[in-house]
């Protein structure tokens, strides 16, 4: 008599070596980097990647999260083409891998018309990513030439972006290349916008809470808010 096969569980990280992969980029990028001679953000990028070699060692569950595309994922094709041209070729190509299985979306309930052409985000490691985790969230956000993409915070999260693909401003300060690293404080108001000629790639990170990562609260700052957040 044949006994009956066992049932096989859901998906784990080590049964997808690509998604495994990107991961050991994001590492990279915080691993190897430099802080600047910041300590918060060497304390940051530390606490990132304790939590992120956490989760790795716990082999986490894989979700199956339908593909979903955006208006801005027709510019994701250049900018992994730049990206593999820059300082962080590993991240781009890691990223092509499984950009075929990505899901982009907006994260407000309310998106202005102009802005809903020009931006998305995906979530690779999270509450809702593919890679399930609680105590981290990875991802990259996209956007189109000529974006800008308004005032906002995140109340008690901290956050950082790394350069993939494109130049871009946080809040007029300064022109980053691929490779730089901006960290934004808890309740922090920023305002991005990127250059004319070419798509914008972000990587991120998010720390916080495991209560503030699952329920975000993702909210643009009110135009009154943000003309004295600029000065003006």
């Amino acid at each position: 008599m044949t006994s009956a096969p066992e049932c096989a569980g859901p998906p784990r990280l080590n049964d997808g070596p690509d998604w495994l992969y990107l991961l050991q980029e994001f590492d990279a990028l915080y691993r190897q980097g430099s802080d600047g001679g910041s300590r918060l953000i060497r304390a940051h990028r530390k606490r990132v990647r304790d939590a992120l070699a956490s989760i790795v060692d716990a082999n986490p569950e894989i979700r199956g999260r339908a593909p979903e595309a955006k208006p801005v994922t027709a510019h994701l094709g250049r900018a992994l083409d730049l990206g593999e041209r820059g300082a962080v070729q590993g991240m781009s190509r890691a990223l092509a891998r499984v950009a075929d299985r990505l899901t982009w979306e907006y994260g407000y309930e309310k998106v202005p018309r102009a802005l809903a052409r020009k931006y998305a985000y995906c979530e690779i490691l999270g509450p809702r990513g593919p890679i399930c985790a609680e105590k981290l969230i990875l991802g990259f956000v996209l956007f189109a030439p000529g974006t800008t993409y308004p005032q906002h915070s995140h109340k008690e999260i901290e956050e950082s972006y790394i350069s993939v693909a494109g130049a871009w401003s946080e809040n007029d300060a300064a022109v980053h290349a691929p490779g730089s690293l901006i960290l934004n404080r808890p309740g922090m108001e920023h305002r991005i916008t990127t250059g004319e000629l070419a798509p914008c790639l972000l990587a991120y990170a998010w720390t916080g809470s495991e209560d503030r990562l699952n329920q975000p609260g993702m909210k643009l700052s009110s135009p009154r808010k943000a003309r004295m957040a600029q000065g003006i």
